[in-house]
C-alpha cells in the first residue's frame, strides 16, 4: 500500500487493517514515496514522513513499512518499485497493490501503467455502494483483468483486478495539514505518537504557542 502519507493518519491506517483482516494476510506493507511525481511536492521531507509512518505501525503487527522509496535515489514510480519488490520475491509469490479508486482511475496517466499487472494484482478500494463508472480507456482495462473472489489473488502471481469496499474514514492529509498551519489540533485524527512528532519538529507549520 504505497502512498505520500503527508502525514499519515488514521484513515490510510484502518484501511491497510481492514485489507489484512479481509485477505487473512500476515501483514500489509506501507511503502511511503520519496519523491512523489503524481502530485505536487509534500508538506515535508521523505524522511519525516517515513519515521511518521514507522511510529504510526510500531504497535501494530499485521502493519509494517518499507522504505525502498524514500532510499532509492531515483524518483517514486509505482512500476520501478513494483519490479523491485518482483525481483525480491521472485516469480511466484502473489504481489497485490492497494490504490483507491480515485487513482485508480488515472492509471492510464501513471509511467509504464501497461506492466502493472504483469507484476502485481491491483485492489481498487471503493466506498460502499459505489457504481464503477470508469473512464473510457479503464473500461476495457477492467473488464478484460476483473476477477471477483479475493481467494483468486493467491492463485496466481499478478494480473487481476478485484474492486473492493471499504468503510473510508472521513480524514484526508489535506484537513490535518490545514488545521496545524491554522493552529489547531488534528488531536484523534492521527495516531497521537504522529501528531507528538510533529509538534517536535514544528512541521506543517506548527508553532509553538500557538
Amino acid at each position: 500500500m504505497g502512498g505520500t502519507f503527508d502525514p499519515v493518519h488514521h484513515g490510510h491506517l484502518r484501511t491497510a487493517l481492514e485489507i489484512q483482516q479481509w485477505l487473512q494476510l500476515s501483514q500489509v506493507t506501507m511503502i511511503p514515496s520519496g519523491a512523489p511525481v503524481h502530485r505536487q511536492h509534500p508538506g515535508c521531507s521523505a524522511e519525516h514522513r517515513l519515521t511518521m509512518v514507522r511510529l504510526a505501525v510500531a504497535d501494530a503487527a499485521s502493519l509494517c513499512v518499507d522504505a525502498r522509496e524514500v532510499n532509492s535515489s531515483k524518483p517514486s514510480y509505482s512500476a520501478l518499485t513494483l519490479a523491485s519488490l518482483r525481483d525480491e520475491l521472485g516469480p511466484e509469490r502473489p504481489i497485490c497493490m492497494v490504490m483507491g479508486m480515485d487513482a485508480y482511475l488515472t492509471l492510464p496517466q501513471w509511467k509504464d501503467w501497461h506492466t502493472f499487472l504483469s507484476l502485481c494484482h491491483i485492489i481498487a478500494v471503493a466506498r460502499p455502494g459505489y457504481r464503477y463508472q470508469p473512464v473510457a480507456q479503464m473500461d476495457e482495462f477492467t473488464r478484460q483483468h476483473a476477477i471477483k473472489s479475493s481467494h483468486l489473488l493467491t492463485e496466481k502471481p499478478c494480473g487481476g483486478v478485484l474492486i473492493h469496499e471499504l468503510t473510508p474514514l472521513g480524514i484526508s492529509a489535506t484537513q490535518i495539514r490545514e488545521l496545524i498551519s491554522q493552529g489547531q489540533s488534528p488531536r484523534y485524527l492521527m495516531p497521537d505518537q504522529v501528531w507528538e512528532y510533529i509538534k517536535q519538529h514544528q512541521l506543517y507549520g506548527y508553532k509553538r504557542g500557538k
